[in-house]
């Protein structure tokens, strides 16, 4: 069987006249991603929190596992805690920094 040669896709008619700001994606906007001091603290907190609740089951221990959920949950506060106080991206704390 015969395979048809490749060729690379060319340019309609209809794609040549379409102005450039019309073909901007969603995926063309910076989003930010959260790189802030704030979204980095609730991060690692969080993570923290997941680690020990995942001892805690691992233990069969009720109070590590809830505690753990509990530090996950005091580090979603203390995100939006930090953000409120300027460390969040955007804030006013950073805006002499890179963030």
């Amino acid at each position: 069987m015969a395979k048809s040669p490749v060729t690379p896709a060319s340019p309609t008619t209809a794609d040549a006249n379409v102005h450039p700001a019309q073909t901007r994606s969603i995926h063309d906007e910076s989003v930010g991603h959260g790189n802030s001091p704030a979204a980095w603290t609730c991060v690692f907190v969080m993570i923290l929190g997941a680690a020990i609740a995942s001892v805690g089951y691992i233990m069969a221990s009720h109070l590590v596992f809830w505690t753990g959920v509990g530090v996950m949950f005091v580090g979603l506060i203390v995100g939006y805690i930090m953000k409120k106080a300027g460390y969040g991206v955007g804030g006013h704390k950073l805006s002499k920094s890179d963030h």
